[in-house]
């Protein structure tokens, strides 16, 4: 099965960022664009592609102890960035080095499982995407009627595992479906007000 580790914004945050996404798609050439659904906005940690069914245990124990070696920590959303004119995404800020920690903790426990995962060439750069593109609309002005945003805080409470399951229908534009297969919450998260997930 395809998995991924993230950490998935809480619904006030995604509801924010909703409202500036949706003024994103009132500039020229938005409909040229890919737009991800609010369900589908997630921070990805650690992308470990097909993992063998007989591996999943062994990654969820190991990603229970990365969760709970981890405290809490704060973040929102913030502006926003692109990757070329392939990808339009909005950015985080908060504790920033704590979601990298995170991320790289999410990696190591996946590579402990066996899992054969891509090597990191630069550091870890949170974004959650919001716009695919075919490299043939500019992104610019997306990312500077982006860079204002700023969303109100949440503390990151949980790990979450996710399963993405490809479209089958063949329907031109069908997205990727995401299912939560394992959640965990970070050291001492459990009751933590504002928490994600």
């Amino acid at each position: 099965m395809r998995l991924f580790a993230a950490v998935l914004p809480p619904d006030a945050a995604t509801a924010e960022l909703a409202v500036a996404a949706d003024k994103l798609r009132e500039l020229p050439d938005a409909d040229e664009l890919r737009w991800t659904t609010r369900d589908s906005w997630h921070f990805t940690l650690a992308f470990m592609a097909e993992v063998p069914d007989e591996t999943v245990p062994d990654l969820q124990a190991r990603l229970e102890r990365t969760a709970h070696r981890t405290p809490p920590f704060a973040l929102a959303l913030r502006g926003g960035g692109s990757f070329g004119d392939r990808a339009l995404w909005a950015g985080a800020t908060g504790d920033v080095p704590a979601l990298r920690l995170l991320a790289q903790r999410a990696d190591a426990a996946a590579r402990k499982a066996g899992i054969a995962m891509e090597e990191r060439h630069r550091s870890y750069r949170p974004h959650l995407t919001l716009a695919r593109g075919k490299g043939e609309t500019a992104l610019g002005p997306y990312v500077d009627a982006l860079g204002p945003f700023e969303g109100q805080p949440w503390t990151v409470a949980e790990l979450t595992l996710v399963r993405s399951n490809l479209p089958a229908s063949g329907v031109p534009g069908e997205r990727p479906r995401y299912e939560a297969v394992g959640r965990w919450p970070l050291g001492g998260a459990a009751g933590v007000p504002g928490g994600s997930g």
